[in-house]
């Protein structure tokens, strides 16, 4: 089956998508930490952030961008949402295609693990 962030992208596996373009997508994660716990992706398969590329730095730019616009279309901007990109397993990485954790909704605390 592959990777299933591919196979979401390709809608062959359904998600509650709330935001696409040409490069990413972002949808609420099926398991959320927080009120507000969306998902932004690339469409670019990428395993993890230590296989990013110079040539990556703009769409890296472009999903910091949307989880911006999200997070002020969900109303956590002013009051504060965090954003998480973990890589490999001791960092909670369990699907090897970078991803970038929006939550928010509730008070975080400090150290987060």
């Amino acid at each position: 089956m592959g990777c299933i962030f591919c196979n979401i992208t390709e809608k062959k596996i359904p998600a509650k998508i709330i935001y696409e373009d040409d490069l990413v997508i972002a949808f609420e994660d099926v398991n959320p930490q927080a009120p507000v716990h969306t998902l932004v992706i690339p469409k670019k398969h990428i395993s993890t952030n230590l296989e990013l590329k110079k040539e990556d730095n703009g769409l890296l730019g472009h999903m910091f961008q949307v989880a911006n616009r999200i997070a002020k279309d969900k109303g956590i901007a002013e009051r504060g949402f965090r954003l998480v990109m973990n890589c490999n397993p001791e960092s909670g990485q369990t699907v090897f295609h970078i991803h970038l954790h929006i939550l928010g909704g509730r008070h975080m605390h400090w150290p987060p693990g």
